[in-house]
């Protein structure tokens, strides 16, 4: 690759991962092919035990193909590295280190001098919102204070991939709007590819480039649904019209035992008449 190019170019094909033993072997992931521009935010979208934290595995190099293939940039995954950072739904901070310590800490298992890599994670902090948090122990924030500080100990190594497993699936929605928000800011500023995985579908619709809806267990891409929403984007976006026409598709796709609610029987407010919903028990 020449110094002008982008990194951070994901290619998934034919993946087909089995897991377990003997007996109790099955199928996880089955003929999985995704293909992500550098710089793209795709969302994972499907129902639990669908296989989309397995397709994050793979893709962290932590767990191995059946069968096809996994790529960044060219290269095969064969394991975890760096340029691929992980953030999961809870936060894995050393309760023991500071705010400041917790974020340098990548740049000091590579060596780099105690007041570069200090003042890397001082940074980091500003983006997102922590500058006057660094003394402070992960015990003493929030919820949604600690996966700030996770996302800044991650953009510390400069990944290509951010791989973000339901990271703000313990929040409540008022901390999980905002960290969305944040979210996209960081992404708009640093421009790495981001794969997101969630089971919620406002979220995705919210997020993303592009929603790759996975079908229940063996996991398959069902439906991919490119969103041209505008960005920069804010909470206003999931009241229009187009983000509920798309929340009704998906949630026809996720769940087609459900009877949605047809656009038409929305009130003049946007609220459905809940009496026409009929759910599968």
């Amino acid at each position: 690759m020449t110094t002008t190019e982008k990194f951070g170019k994901v290619d998934i094909d034919r993946l087909h991962i089995e897991l377990g033993e003997g007996k109790r072997r099955f199928e996880a992931l089955q003929d999985v092919s995704i293909s992500i521009a550098p710089g793209e935010f795709v969302c994972v979208l499907g129902p639990s035990g669908c296989g989309k934290s397995t397709l994050l595995g793979a893709l962290a190099g932590h767990l191995r193909a059946s069968a096809g293939s996994v790529r960044v940039d060219g290269a095969a995954v064969d394991g975890p590295h760096p340029d691929r950072g992980l953030v999961f739904q809870h936060h894995t901070l050393f309760p023991w280190k500071r705010v400041l310590d917790n974020v340098a800490f990548g740049l000091k298992m590579k060596g780099v001098a105690r007041g570069e890599r200090h003042q890397r994670a001082r940074d980091l902090l500003k983006l997102v919102g922590l500058e006057d948090f660094e003394h402070s122990y992960p015990a003493h924030l929030s919820g949604g204070m600690q996966q700030r500080v996770e996302i800044a100990r991650v953009l510390i190594n400069h990944p290509r991939v951010m791989l973000m497993d339901e990271p703000f699936g313990a929040l409540d929605a008022q901390t999980r709007l905002k960290m969305q928000e944040l979210l996209l800011d960081v992404w708009a500023r640093i421009e790495t590819t981001i794969l997101f995985i969630t089971h919620d579908i406002d979220e995705a619709l919210f997020l993303a480039d592009r929603i790759l809806v996975m079908s229940p267990r063996p996991g398959r891409i069902i439906e991919e649904i490119k969103l041209d929403f505008a960005r920069p984007r804010g909470p206003e976006l999931v009241t229009s019209r187009a983000f509920t026409e798309l929340k009704r598709h998906c949630l026809a796709l996720l769940h087609p035992e459900t009877r949605v609610v047809p656009l038409e029987r929305l009130s003049p407010l946007g609220a459905p008449d809940l009496t026409h919903i009929q759910f599968a028990i």
